[in-house]
């Protein structure tokens, strides 16, 4: 089950940057840089208590925040 309080910031095939809720269909929004598009994403991670993560050029997660109650206790 797809959390909705959690955002996607991924490449799009037209080169641009999407910010987009876990389970939607549609972007957030859409922005020219990775920079700019994170930043949104983490933004709207915190207004709602969830998380944010930020996919690479290669697909894979290259940052995570966590924003809100966080279900994992970690040491450091």
């Amino acid at each position: 089950m797809a959390d909705k309080r959690d955002y996607w910031t991924q490449q799009r095939s037209d080169g641009s940057w999407e910010s987009k809720r876990e389970g939607a269909s549609r972007a957030s929004s859409v922005s020219p840089t990775q920079a700019e598009a994170w930043e949104k994403s983490k933004d709207l991670a915190r207004d709602r208590g969830g998380e944010a993560y930020l996919k690479g050029t290669n697909g894979q997660i290259r940052e995570r925040n966590t924003y809100g109650n966080d279900p994992k206790k970690s040491k450091g």
